[in-house]
């Protein structure tokens, strides 16, 4: 069994279907959070990794080799985020009450779902919105090299190559995207805290 990456890009590039379906589902989830980190919500990521698979599956014969298939994949990945928020931003924005009632308040009966190991669960989910909405807010220059090296886990030297961007140039994004990060985030607890009530004396 094939188990390479290059390999199994070889094999793929042959025509080898079950050689593909291996390596799209190996990298998929990678290629999904790449996606989710730079489109900033579950819907949009979907739309930009299927688009990247897509050109994946179309152009694996053209890979040269010349580096890593993580790196040429998560390019494309990255190309198609960024296609993606192009054109969200020509679409315009709807308004979804399909979880709230009149009041603008989730229906009663979710709330009154009782369990006992949601608090841990709700604290991840609410600590990963944060971090969602704080990368969100990060400027894109800084913020698709810093998803590479922290999310896709690509070297500075794969970034570079995978963005045409000169090496100091990606460290120095990804430094700032970082600092930025931190500064939004420690806003965001500072907020956070603020608004939670006073305990009585």
């Amino acid at each position: 069994m094939i188990t390479d990456d290059r390999a199994l890009v070889q094999a793929a590039a042959d025509g080898d279907r079950a050689a593909l379906d291996t390596l799209l589902r190996r990298h998929y989830d990678r290629i999904f959070a790449v996606c989710r980190r730079i489109t900033g919500n579950d819907a949009d990521a979907a739309d930009a990794a299927q688009d990247a698979l897509i050109s994946i599956v179309r152009s694996i014969g053209r890979f040269d080799g010349r580096s890593s298939f993580s790196t040429w994949a998560y390019r494309i990945a990255t190309n198609a985020s960024l296609d993606e928020l192009r054109r969200r931003r020509r679409r315009p924005a709807l308004v979804d009450d399909r979880s709230e009632g009149h009041s603008g308040r989730p229906h009663d009966h979710e709330a009154a779902i009782v369990d006992p190991d949601a608090g841990p669960r709700v604290e991840a989910v609410v600590d990963r919105m944060a971090l969602d909405a704080a990368l969100a807010q990060v400027p894109e220059a800084f913020r698709v090299p810093l998803v590479l090296r922290d999310v896709g886990d690509l070297d500075y030297a794969e970034i570079a190559e995978s963005l045409d961007l000169p090496l100091g140039t990606v460290k120095s994004r990804i430094a700032r995207g970082r600092a930025v990060l931190a500064e939004l985030l420690t806003a965001g607890n500072q907020t956070g805290e603020s608004e939670r009530p006073t305990p009585a004396p």
